[in-house]
């Protein structure tokens, strides 16, 4: 099984930036696609960004131009940089295989909270 753990979350203001990691306990090349991933109380989890282990991006209209994913295959880590940060970014922040999502098979980190808040 593999274990995601989030880390990187923190209070910030708006405009602020944030830089969230996620380790992955396996080669992260073994994973096709790994997404981000955001929820706040009551919602469901949203997809915000995408990333293939053949260096392709994608994001959600609602962080595109504001943040930006990227992955260190050496330590097996992917990143989420955001800039620019909005109130409606506060949110828990996730990661995991998408594949795994979609077929129902994913196990969840305990995520990592971003607070955007003056």
């Amino acid at each position: 099984q593999v274990r995601l753990m989030e880390s990187g979350g923190g209070i910030v203001q708006p405009g602020g930036s944030l830089r969230l990691s996620c380790e992955v306990s396996d080669d992260i090349n073994n994973i096709v696609v790994m997404g981000w991933y955001r929820q706040t109380p009551g919602t469901k989890r949203e997809l915000i960004a995408t990333s293939t282990r053949s260096g392709t991006v994608n994001y959600a209209d609602s962080v595109k131009g504001r943040f930006t994913a990227s992955r260190d295959t050496s330590s097996n880590t992917l990143f989420l940089q955001m800039n620019n940060l909005t109130p409606q970014d506060t949110a828990v922040y996730y990661c995991n295989d998408i594949h795994k999502v979609v077929n129902d098979r994913a196990s969840w980190g305990q995520g990592t909270q971003v607070t955007v808040s003056s």
